[in-house]
């Protein structure tokens, strides 16, 4: 099995609730097992602000799906939780981005991993790093925990977590 990590986000309706059922619909069927998720992180929206905050997460998975498998079944479970596509940066039901698949590196139309901005943005690397405080970055060899560090106030999507 390999070791993939997923960034999950919602900012329609029950922001939590999709992002948590998100993750039980991933692992329904058995071919995807779930080894970790962060916390609910609140994240202010950016690219487009004239929208509800966000509610991010990192899950921590393992899987024999191949990554366009895996991709595929991330699209379907955005699918069934209604996830409608408007603009870019807009809002959504439902976001499943395939971060890391392993130490994979692909550069595909359809995907490309390590996900090209995951390392920009604070609101994947703040929960990524929460489970997963060792992580490199396999086509650079930089440790995310450097990465978030020399974000700064440069870093897209800063967040905090969510407290209930």
């Amino acid at each position: 099995m390999v070791t993939c990590y997923l960034g999950l986000g919602s900012n329609l309706g029950d922001s939590a609730g999709a992002v948590k059922e998100g993750v039980d619909r991933l692992v329904s069927e058995g071919d995807v097992v779930l080894v970790r998720l962060s916390s609910l992180y609140i994240t202010r929206p950016w690219g487009h602000e004239d929208q509800p905050d966000f509610i991010n997460a990192v899950a921590e998975i393992q899987t024999d799906l191949q990554p366009l498998e895996l991709l595929e079944k991330a699209r379907s479970v955005e699918r069934d939780a209604g996830r409608v596509e408007r603009f870019k940066w807009g809002p959504r039901e439902l976001d499943i981005d395939l971060l890391l698949y392993g130490k994979e590196v692909l550069d595909l139309d359809a995907l490309k991993l390590p996900h090209p901005l995951m390392a920009e943005r604070a609101f994947v690397l703040v929960p990524l790093l929460e489970i997963a405080p060792d992580l490199v970055h396999p086509a650079t060899g930089v440790r995310f925990s450097d990465s978030l560090r020399n974000l700064g106030s440069r870093g897209e999507g800063s967040c905090e977590k969510l407290t209930t």
